[in-house]
């Protein structure tokens, strides 16, 4: 089944599609994303390590879950998806947290993920049931914990991951002042 994703020009604006499988590659054009960070009702993050099929990043770990949007797609319908897709479960009450990150790094492979993906939480809404071929283990972890891990050991973690991290913290207290912020993410930017 070919998965497309949404190539994107400097600007962030979409300028046409082409198959996920070689979209990423040493010379990967920009394209559409997203990642979630899933929390449950004891204020804890879920995270995830990335199966060793991966082609990028295999064994490492990662928030929740990425993605891409399909040409069309709402980033509330690709969330839905995708979390169905590599975690086997539903998820409530999604928000956007991150709404311009954009990142470019390269794999020990040398494989470039290069993508404008706006970073988003949700509760997660069912059990979690992994896809062995997307994660390979998960864990739910403490917010402060996690952010730590971040700081003092950022090779342990998806380079995504580490920015979105630096990110929240020094952004979220700021850009959503009236918002309704779930314990989970305030914890994770030492709210």
């Amino acid at each position: 089944m070919v998965e497309l994703v949404v190539l994107l020009d400097s600007d962030n604006n979409p300028i046409g599609h082409a198959d996920k499988q070689h979209v990423h590659t040493t010379d990967t054009q920009l394209h559409l994303a997203f990642s979630c960070y899933l929390y449950n009702d004891k204020g804890e993050l879920l995270i995830t390590r990335r199966a060793l099929e991966k082609r990028t990043w295999p064994g490492v770990w990662t928030n929740s879950f990425c993605g891409h949007p399909a040409p069309g797609e709402s980033f509330d319908a690709a969330i839905a998806r995708r979390a169905q897709v590599e975690l086997g479960t539903k998820v409530a009450d999604v928000i956007t947290i991150l709404p311009s990150f954009s990142y470019r790094a390269v794999d020990a492979s040398g494989i470039v993920e290069y993508e404008f993906c706006p970073v988003h939480a949700a509760r997660i809404d069912a059990p979690l049931e992994p896809n062995p071929t997307e994660v390979m283990d998960y864990a739910w972890v403490d917010p402060a914990a996690l952010a730590h891990s971040a700081r003092s050991m950022p090779e342990l973690l998806s380079p995504w991951m580490v920015e979105q991290i630096e990110q929240i913290t020094q952004q979220l207290p700021q850009d959503h002042s009236g918002v309704a912020i779930p314990s989970a993410l305030r914890a994770l930017a030492g709210m």
